[in-house]
């Protein structure tokens, strides 16, 4: 019996053997997985499948005419060279990846592409939350390369001196290396967008003289020595109540207290600055010089010499955005150039033109209403900010009716026949670009002030105020007594020049302005 139990045991297999079989099995299968992955992110790294879920139908077209397509070197920039940071970090990359196709998936299966605001999507704010500048980086490490112009030499200098304190980006000058944009221009512009030599000489149909206005009411304003006229709308003096109540939704801290001011009557134009205005003013006065405008506005107005007041400089690009001239709104003007448009024009009208107060701003774009806007609604109504009202849409009705915003731009300025007038007969007060006032802005301006203030002008603080929201603007920034204020270095982040322009913002869009005109002391006011 013991010796068959013997000849029938066969020993076990030991340890190290089995432990060997699973770890040969494990580093097979792991590297299958690891194969399968990598295939799989190649694939999902391709261009045609990125296009797969990108059904923007000038994504394609316009990267293939791009200079990451088309250029001397004859290497070609993929979607990933750019969208992702560089695989020498593993993590960064495969991470972003990750996150940025599981969004680009959910977009794709639950979004409409027809309702995506693309011209939004390929502005500058957007675009740089899509390209890590190491990207850009990691292929340009040599920013002085042969036939590197001077201008560009100047500018990458700037960005090498300045690019980790300002956080400069380098699509914030190359904005359509990777998309071809025939709206973008980068370099110093030449001569004035849409007019020709023949045009310009064409003086035939000149304003001989400015309009005569010895009663206050309504005028047509045209400027001698051109063929540009614009409206100006009398605005009657009289009190209100400047700020927000307590109560008013999306109020902010710099609209208290409540306060009674009383004003002068003034003109106001009807419109804000278009190009046609400030391009006549551009081609009657652009050179080097440098004239502060407190110099011109200390000197009698009948002893001004227009020829000697200084005009803008050359801008980088073209400025409108190639959105449109004409009578849509001049911006990205300092609020030098917008005083020196002032200045200008008093001088070829004899009249005395001038940036509004702020007080006189808000007055006009109340027309004489108390409520949040001059039409019926509430801010709660018609703006998107908070989860729940992203989730049910804001009204956009009436408020589209009169406001160039968020919900109706385009991401773009747009044109005064878009809205309709405010009750002083005033377009595009709340919206379409933001309006240089006269007053430097103090959050503090109003609790400084007791009683009933008359013509209030604030002359001390480091920024200008700016009024009335933006084509980017929420519904709840564009409400009568909402303030806000230039942010000058922030808006000059990207100029290179040395000293930067003094005309020209290099890093804001959405700002411009609109004349008041004060009557004349001679002037029958009823």
């Amino acid at each position: 019996m013991p010796g068959k139990l013997k000849r029938n045991y066969k020993p076990k297999k030991k340890f190290h053997q089995r432990k060997g079989f699973f770890l040969s099995l494990g580093i097979f299968i792991g590297v299958i997985i690891v194969a399968a992955f990598y295939q799989t992110s190649v694939y999902f790294s391709s261009n045609e499948s990125c296009m797969m879920c990108h059904v923007h139908p000038h994504a394609e077209e316009s990267w293939r005419l791009s200079t990451h397509v088309n250029n001397g070197s004859g290497v070609m920039v993929n979607c990933v060279d750019c969208h992702l940071p560089p695989k020498d970090n593993t993590l960064d990359h495969y991470s972003a990846k990750v996150v940025l196709g599981a969004r680009d998936v959910w977009g794709y299966l639950t979004k409409d592409s027809a309702d995506l605001d693309w011209e939004r999507k390929s502005e500058l704010d957007h675009a740089i939350k899509y390209i890590p500048n190491e990207s850009c980086v990691k292929c340009h490490q040599n920013l002085f390369p042969q036939g590197v112009t001077d201008d560009g030499v100047t500018a990458h200098l700037y960005y090498e001196e300045n690019a980790e304190k300002l956080d400069l980006q380098c699509i914030s000058c190359h904005l359509d290396a990777g998309h071809y944009n025939p709206n973008y221009a980068h370099g110093q512009m030449v001569g004035i967008p849409g007019m020709t030599s023949g045009a310009a000489a064409d003086s035939s149909s000149f304003y001989k003289e400015a309009t005569l206005v010895t009663t206050f009411t309504d005028y047509t304003e045209q400027i001698p020595g051109t063929v540009v006229s614009f409206n100006m709308v009398a605005i009657n003096g009289g009190n209100f109540n400047m700020g927000s109540p307590e109560k008013e939704p999306f109020r902010n801290p710099d609209e208290s207290p409540l306060h009674e001011v009383s004003l002068d009557p003034f003109f106001m134009a009807e419109v804000e600055t278009t190009w046609d205005q400030y391009w006549a003013f551009y081609a009657a006065t652009m050179s080097e010089g440098r004239t502060p405008p407190e110099v011109v506005y200390e000197n009698n107005l009948n002893a001004m010499d227009v020829d000697a007041i200084s005009g803008p400089t050359a801008p980088f690009g073209f400025p409108d955005q190639g959105w449109g001239q004409g009578d849509r709104p001049a911006i990205t003007m300092t609020h030098y150039a917008a005083e020196t448009f002032c200045q200008w024009l008093s001088e070829k009208t004899g009249k005395r033109y001038r940036l509004p107060t702020e007080a006189e701003w808000e007055y006009a774009a109340r027309g004489g209403t108390a409520s949040a806007y001059f039409f019926p609604g509430s801010p709660k109504d018609f703006s998107a900010q908070g989860f729940m009202r992203n989730i049910f849409k804001p009204k956009t009705d009436s408020i589209s009716v009169y406001v160039i915003y968020d919900k109706n731009s385009g991401s773009r300025s747009q044109p005064p026949s878009q809205v309709l007038p405010n009750p002083f007969g005033l377009k595009n007060m709340l919206g379409n670009v933001m309006e240089y006032c006269a007053d430097r802005y103090d959050p503090e301006a109003y609790g400084k002030r007791s009683g009933v203030t008359t013509n209030p002008l604030v002359t001390d603080g480091d920024e200008w105020v700016v009024r009335g929201g933006y084509y980017n603007s929420d519904a709840a920034d564009v409400r009568s007594a909402d303030r806000s204020h230039t942010l000058h270095d922030d808006w000059l982040k990207t100029d290179p020049q040395q000293p930067k322009s003094i005309w020209w913002y290099s890093d804001i869009k959405g700002v411009g302005f609109r004349v008041v005109c004060e009557p004349d002391s001679t002037m029958t006011i009823n």
